[in-house]
């Protein structure tokens, strides 16, 4: 069993906490319904226009573990064209 992470930088259109945690709630509940991964936001917690999220897979093989996790950050990219992603590290746990 190989476990990947794929962590995230967004920035997001929003300007209240309020607006940022629907925003992150929606990206997370999808990308967990549509690839199957655990997901959480770990960090920037209190800035509402900024947002550090990661997913995390479990897969027979890297090599399968790493698509999934790059199939998700281009699908998130072409689904929220309005969040700006900043910076990206997948790494093999």
């Amino acid at each position: 069993m190989h476990v990947a992470l794929l962590q995230m930088r967004l920035l997001l259109p929003s300007r209240t906490l309020k607006e940022k945690r629907a925003i992150v709630k929606s990206v997370l509940s999808r990308a967990r319904n549509r690839f199957n991964v655990a997901c959480s936001e770990s960090g920037l917690n209190d800035q509402p226009a900024d947002a550090e999220i990661c997913f995390v897979t479990v897969a027979p093989s890297a090599t399968h573990s790493r698509h999934v996790l790059q199939e998700l950050e281009a699908w998130l990219v072409s689904e929220r064209p309005d969040l700006d992603v900043t910076d990206v590290l997948i790494e093999e746990l």
